[in-house]
């Protein structure tokens, strides 16, 4: 799997997570572009991401997302090492 296609499988996480079908995200989209986007919103995006991906993040990964680019880089190497 691509970044590409990582990155649409993300935006439709994202459309169900925040309910809203409007939300297109990039590499570079943080929180401060999606109006919805707090903490609580955060963790359950995270846990959608690791159920649809079959995976689990660290900690330490989280912290370190930026923003979406950051967190489908890291989807990516985790799917190739597997």
């Amino acid at each position: 799997m691509n970044l590409e296609e990582i990155l649409e499988q993300v935006n439709m996480i994202f459309k169900k997570v925040f309910d809203n079908d409007a939300i297109v995200v990039n590499l570079e989209t943080t929180a401060d572009h999606v109006e919805e986007w707090d903490s609580l919103n955060h963790t359950a995006m995270i846990v959608e991401v690791e159920k649809h991906f079959n995976l689990k993040f660290k900690l330490k990964e989280v912290l370190s997302f930026q923003n979406v680019g950051d967190m489908v880089r890291t989807i990516h190497a985790k799917l190739q090492a597997a």
